[in-house]
């Protein structure tokens, strides 16, 4: 008799998974299939990541042969991306795409286990949606952009592991090993993308560790978790570097958030923060349980950390996951009839947590879909960008600011192509490099791939000259850099050392070009 009643139970879980999946599959069909990066804001910070996929497919590893405060799989992404697509205009969309089926897995496996339809489905389509928007949180409809896209990787990886808060449903079959595998393939995710987010997951884990229904699970992620790292250095050997390039990071960009910046960050969200705060009033009404307020707690300090270091006003994106994870608790518990109120209250509670944020991520891939389809927007004028799309939204002059942009990035290369540069390596004292990969360079070895005055270096912590410009032949010296503190911070700090081992060799509209001296 307990066969015959799971059975239709297990029938009715895995067509719930299979359709989570098919989800995710139709949205990484969209971003990859036309082929092309549609952008209309943060053109150099989306240069920065295939500077990264570049220096990759060219043999260089992250941390080890180039510096950054970001994971090693910032780059790794792009970079199988740009493998399977055979264009850096693909290398975006088709990483970024190959990561949404990948968390698809992961969702149809933990929601699909653990919650019911009503509100499973809801969240899974919103954190999924997260991952395959080409936009930054929080931004207007049509602002297309993959910069930051680390953010949002964080955001969904760390909404579905919260979802494991829940124990698995009555007829869900139990698997430690394929919850340990979950919850440790999303740690190490964000560990080696952006180290913030991982380290909020690391400690989601330990707080797990005290509820005695799922602590088996629970610990053998733990383990997974370091055994991987130690296999990981063992191939990569670039974790110490990895450590290093973080500290100077933190040394530029301050310690622990001030109360100030936390209220703007309350100011800011207000509206999302009592939604989220009705909600949990409610479930704890209903369940007075000190693990519920443990778990709320958790996510609304988390979220608040999370998005004061991020380059984000808006979208506290664990609020929404984190509503419909003790909705769905209280749920299960059962509603007595008298309690009406709540079971009408809690979705739609629930739904403006959730319905917003999904329809603008919804609204944003379908027109980034459209728009790479069609072939809109000017392409980036260097040779292997030529698939890159700049598109004119309603972003007030944003256009023209990345038009001008782009205008400077054409007389350099034509200025480089006068100098015959073909074996020669570039840098440039700005945000980012965009012309080793942009224009089919070899790459140098030892230098940034992002610099960031404040964040990544500093007047009193920056790479030392000799460790950037050692294998440096030419350096671009922009008169109008795209990040003006970064590009004025850079001259002033360097200056001495390119006085003393460079020479300036053309000087264009927008340039200045330094070749390094003969011995």
């Amino acid at each position: 008799m307990q066969e015959k009643d799971a059975s239709p139970r297990a029938i009715q879980s895995n067509r719930w998974r299979v359709v989570i999946l098919g989800i995710g599959l139709v949205l990484a069909g969209l971003l990859a299939l036309p082929g092309r990066t549609v952008t209309t804001k943060y053109v150099n910070d989306l240069f920065v990541f295939l500077d990264g996929a570049h220096r990759i497919a060219v043999g260089q590893l992250p941390n080890v042969d180039f510096h950054t405060p970001l994971g090693p799989l910032t780059f790794y992404i792009p970079a199988a991306g740009y493998g399977l697509s055979g264009s850096m205009g693909g290398a975006m969309p088709a990483g970024m795409a190959m990561v949404v089926v990948l968390l698809a897995i992961v969702a149809a496996e933990i929601i699909g286990s653990r919650m019911r339809k009503v509100l499973g489905l809801p969240l899974a389509i919103f954190l999924l949606l997260i991952v395959a928007a080409p936009a930054n949180p929080g931004e207007r409809i049509g602002e297309l952009t993959f910069a930051m896209f680390y953010n949002r990787l964080g955001w969904a990886s760390l909404g579905l592991l919260l979802v494991m808060y829940l124990p698995r449903l009555p007829g869900a079959r139990s698997s430690k090993a394929v919850d340990a595998a979950c919850a440790s393939f999303l740690v190490l995710l964000m560990l080696y993308t952006k180290i913030t987010y991982g380290v909020v997951e690391l400690a989601f884990l330990v707080f797990m560790l005290f509820d005695r229904r799922q602590i088996g699970w629970v610990a053998l992620a733990l383990v997974i978790v370091g055994v991987s790292i130690l296999m990981i250095e063992v191939v990569w050997r670039g974790g110490f570097h990895y450590l290093a390039d973080l500290r100077l990071s933190g040394q530029n960009s301050g310690g622990f958030p001030t109360l100030t910046a936390l209220g703007h960050v309350a100011r800011n969200n207000f509206a999302d923060l009592l939604v989220f705060l009705m909600v949990a009033a409610i479930v704890l009404n209903l369940t007075t349980s000190y693990r519920h307020l443990l778990f709320i707690g958790f996510c609304g300090a988390a979220g608040i950390l999370l998005i004061e270091q991020n380059f984000q006003r808006i979208g506290i994106l664990t609020l929404g996951a984190s509503a419909a994870i003790i909705t769905e608790s209280l749920c299960r518990a059962g509603l007595p009839s008298r309690h009406w109120k709540a079971r009408l209250a809690l979705p739609l509670l629930v739904g403006f947590l959730l319905l917003p944020a999904a329809v603008s991520n919804a609204a944003s891939l379908a027109i980034h879909t459209y728009c790479a389809a069609e072939g809109r927007g000017k392409p980036i004028p260097l040779p292997a960008f030529s698939e890159i799309r700049l598109v004119e939204m309603w972003s007030a002059g944003q256009y023209e600011y990345f038009e001008g942009y782009n205008r400077t990035l054409a007389d350099a290369s034509a200025a480089l192509s006068r100098l015959s540069t073909e074996t020669e390596r570039v840098a440039v004292l700005d945000f980012v490099n965009p012309f080793s990969a942009g224009l089919r360079l070899i790459p140098p070895v030892g230098d940034s791939v992002w610099y960031h005055w404040g964040r990544t270096l500093g007047p009193d912590y920056h790479p030392a000259p000799e460790q950037m410009f050692v294998d440096i032949d030419l350096i671009l010296d922009p008169k109008w850099p795209i990040e003006i503190w970064t590009g004025n911070g850079m001259r002033d700090v360097y200056a001495h050392y390119i006085a003393r081992h460079y020479q300036m060799v053309a000087q264009t509209a927008d340039w200045r070009i330094y070749r390094r001296k003969a011995p």
